[in-house]
């Protein structure tokens, strides 16, 4: 999950700080970070960073890439620890993010990303783009501004705003009244920002592990399954979700 791995660990870790201590992600013996954890950790006092194995104000706590605490590589598909349930994490942005450009805009835009990591599973987790495009079509005729991230992606339904990095990502979710995202580390994000959301989980991942509370989390109706690969099982019940459902879930956030 990458992104989303390191803010779901920022909320494990809340509170540290206040207590005279920080959170080591590791094996009780070595931290480990993974390739996104110093930019979502950034400025964050709870967290402590590889080299702090010995410092005296320590915790730890085992979790990192193959023990995630939510979930069993097994083998073909995830296997979904139903016991586990994510809370909001926090991310602390600094005076130079605070001053960005993409502070600048009005706090009301509908935040919308239409793609999804180029993994094996990704056509589990995508949503069709022709829906997303829709949706965007029916809020901007309403007089809403919507906006997305760009930063490469193939899918654009919407204007974008150049964002360098993942963080620039979040400063720009952070102006959002609502986002329309698929699973995956933006809606982690989102939930760290207080941002409502929709959230595409579809049939891969469930939201009863991994959704939040001030989410719209939609399934199609399907179980997670967790499949690695391609799953048709997954794909259909993504077509399951309609863009008139997506439509009122993002309707209710906004009034």
């Amino acid at each position: 999950m990458g992104h989303g791995d390191d803010i779901m660990a920022t909320a494990m870790a809340k509170g540290a700080h206040d207590r005279g201590r920080r959170i080591a992600f590791g094996n009780g013996k070595e931290i480990i970070w993974g390739p996104f954890s110093k930019e979502i950790f950034k400025n964050n006092p709870n967290i402590a960073p590889p080299g702090s194995e010995r410092d005296k104000d320590i915790e730890w706590i085992k979790y990192y890439k193959g023990h995630r605490i939510y979930n069993n590589n097994g083998g073909t598909r995830w296997l979904w620890n139903y016991d586990f349930k994510v809370k909001p994490g926090e991310i602390y942005f600094d005076q130079a993010e605070f001053s960005s450009s993409l502070v600048g805009l009005a706090n009301d835009i509908v935040f919308i990303e239409p793609n999804v990591p180029n993994k094996p599973c990704a056509p589990n987790k995508q949503w069709p783009v022709e829906r997303f495009k829709q949706i965007t079509k029916i809020l901007m005729k309403r007089g809403l501004m919507v906006m997305q991230p760009e930063y490469g992606g193939p899918n654009r339904v919407a204007p974008g705003l150049k964002t360098r990095s993942f963080r620039d990502g979040m400063v720009l979710l952070s102006r959002a009244k609502v986002a329309i995202l698929p699973e995956g580390g933006l809606h982690h994000a989102a939930a760290a920002l207080g941002i409502p959301a929709v959230v595409l989980f579809g049939g891969f991942v469930p939201p009863s592990v991994l959704g939040y509370d001030l989410h719209t989390n939609l399934t199609g109706g399907a179980r997670a399954c967790g499949v690695f690969n391609r799953c048709p099982h997954c794909v259909q019940a993504m077509a399951q979700i309609t863009v008139d459902e997506v439509l009122a879930a993002t309707e209710k956030h906004l009034t």
